[in-house]
C-alpha cells in the first residue's frame, strides 16, 4: 500500500488516544518535513475501505507535553502525504453546563491563550507571509460532516461552545478557569493552537471533536474535586467508544 497516493482522513489523537484500532492493512510510515520529525509514527491504514492516517499528538507513549509538540511537523507531515481533511481529537476539561465528563462536542470557536509556540508557517526568513482568515477557526464543511456522520452513527455529540487553549502541562487555576468562564470559553485544552492556525495556513480542512474528560477546576457540581490524571484517562476510554462508528460514517 502506497500512503503518497493521497488519504481520505486524517486523525491527530490527543490524550488517551493513541491509536484507532479499527484500522486495518497498516503501514507505519516515519516522515521528515521541514520542520523536524512529528510527535511520531504516522499509521496510515483502511477503515471500511477508505485510507485514513492517524498520528499520535503526544507520540504513541504519551512523551510530549503539549507546550512541546511539534505542531508545524505533525501538520507538514499529514499534507505531504496528501491528507485535505484533518479531525483533530482533545481531550478537554469542561467549563459549560453541557460540557460534563464524557461528553463529545465539536466547538466552533477558539480562544488562544498560548505563548511562545511557533505558531506560523512564515517563521522562516524568506517564508511567504501569510494571512489567513480565522474568523471560523474551524472549516465549517467539516464541522457539518462532522455532525452529520454523528448523528448518522447514534454517537451524542454536543454542537458547538468555545475551546480556550491554554499552555500547560500543568492544569489551570480555579481563577483562570473563571476568567475563561467570563470569556466565554466552554471548554478548555493544551493543543488547540496553534494547531488550528497551521491547518488554516496549508488550506486544509480542520475541526475539532473534543472529549471532556473532567470538570475544569471550579466547574461542575463539586467545585473543590481533585482531577487526577487516572480520571482522565477513565473518562476518555469512556467517551471514545463512539468516536469509530462516527469516523466510519464520515469517510463513507
Amino acid at each position: 500500500m502506497s500512503a503518497m497516493n493521497g488519504i481520505d482522513l486524517a486523525v491527530i489523537g490527543g490524550t488517551g488516544l493513541y491509536r484507532i484500532a479499527e484500522l486495518e492493512d497498516v503501514e507505519t510510515l516515519q516522515p521528515d518535513t521541514p520542520y523536524g520529525a512529528p510527535s511520531g509514527p504516522v499509521r496510515v491504514g483502511r477503515l471500511d475501505g477508505r485510507r485514513v492516517a492517524f498520528l499520535a499528538r503526544h507520540g504513541e507513549g504519551h512523551s510530549v507535553p503539549p507546550h512541546r509538540v511539534n505542531y508545524r511537523a505533525n501538520l507538514a507531515a499529514l499534507h505531504a502525504l496528501g491528507a485535505r481533511r484533518v479531525v483533530a481529537l482533545n481531550t478537554v476539561g469542561g467549563i459549560g453546563e453541557r460540557f460534563g465528563p464524557r461528553v463529545l462536542a465539536c466547538p466552533d470557536q477558539l480562544i488562544d491563550y498560548t505563548w511562545g509556540r511557533i505558531a506560523t508557517f512564515c517563521e522562516e526568513p524568506g517564508s511567504e507571509v501569510l494571512h489567513v482568515d480565522f474568523g471560523d477557526p474551524y472549516t465549517p464543511s467539516l464541522r457539518r460532516a462532522l455532525l452529520a456522520a454523528a448523528a448518522a452513527a447514534g454517537v451524542a455529540v454536543v454542537d458547538g461552545g468555545c475551546y480556550g487553549a491554554t499552555q500547560g502541562p500543568r492544569l489551570e487555576t480555579r481563577a483562570e478557569i473563571a476568567r475563561l468562564r467570563r470569556d466565554g470559553c466552554d471548554l478548555v485544552g493544551m493543543t488547540g493552537m496553534p494547531e488550528a492556525g497551521l491547518a488554516r495556513e496549508l488550506g486544509l480542512d480542520y475541526a475539532c471533536l473534543a472529549i471532556v474528560a473532567n470538570w475544569a477546576a471550579g466547574a461542575g457540581p463539586v467545585a473543590d474535586e481533585a482531577i487526577t490524571f487516572q480520571d482522565v484517562l477513565d473518562n476518555v476510554a469512556a467517551a471514545s467508544s463512539g468516536i469509530a462508528p462516527l469516523l466510519r460514517r464520515l469517510v463513507a
